[in-house]
C-alpha cells in the first residue's frame, strides 16, 4: 500500500451515500443542502448523525430550530442535488433555482424533494465540533420511504451523483 490523501480515499471507497438536508428558513420556506456524510447511530433509540461545514447555512438553521429532515434523493433530481451542494441557501432559493418539486411531511413545516427514496424526520439532540465541520446527532421522530425512487450515491470523490449499479 502507498500513503494517500483522505480525498483520494473517498474516491477509492465509492460509491458513498448522499443526502439532502432539508431545513426551514426564517420566512417559512425550505432550504436544501447536499450532504455527503451521514450514518445510522442507533436503532434503540432511533438516532442518526450527519456532518456539515461550520459555515453551512443549513447547519445554522438546524442549530437555531432544532428541526431537520434528512432525505436520500432519487435519481431523477441528480443534477439539482449537485447544484444544491454548490451554493448557499442563505441568499438563494435553491428550490426555485433548480426547479425542485417539494412534498409535505406530516407534522413538519419543512418540505422535502418529492423525488426522495427515504426521508428521516429528526430533532437535533446535540452537535459537536469536528475540525472544520460540526457533527449533528439527531433523534429520529419519523421515517418515510418510497421504494419506487432509485437512490443517488456519490462517485469519484463526490464529483458525480448517480445510482449504484
Amino acid at each position: 500500500m502507498e500513503k494517500i490523501k483522505l480525498a483520494k480515499a473517498s474516491r477509492l471507497t465509492s460509491p458513498n451515500p448522499v443526502t439532502v438536508v432539508c431545513t426551514e428558513k426564517p420566512d417559512g420556506s425550505t432550504n436544501l443542502a447536499t450532504v455527503s456524510w451521514w450514518t445510522y447511530l442507533s436503532f434503540n433509540p432511533n438516532m442518526i448523525a450527519f456532518a456539515m461545514a461550520k459555515t453551512s447555512y443549513s447547519g445554522e438553521r438546524v442549530r437555531e430550530t432544532g428541526k431537520v429532515i434528512v432525505t436520500v434523493p432519487g435519481a431523477e433530481i441528480a443534477d439539482a442535488v449537485m447544484g444544491c451542494g454548490s451554493m448557499t441557501g442563505r441568499n438563494t432559493d435553491k428550490v426555485g433555482k433548480f426547479g425542485i418539486e417539494l412534498a409535505s411531511v406530516e407534522g413538519s413545516k419543512i418540505q422535502i424533494p418529492a423525488h426522495s427514496r427515504v426521508a428521516i424526520q429528526c430533532h437535533m439532540k446535540e452537535y459537536h465540533e469536528t475540525g472544520d465541520h460540526y457533527l449533528y446527532i439527531c433523534d429520529v421522530e419519523q421515517v418515510y420511504g418510497n421504494e419506487a425512487e432509485e437512490a443517488l450515491f456519490a462517485w469519484n470523490g463526490y464529483s458525480q451523483l448517480r445510482p449504484a449499479k
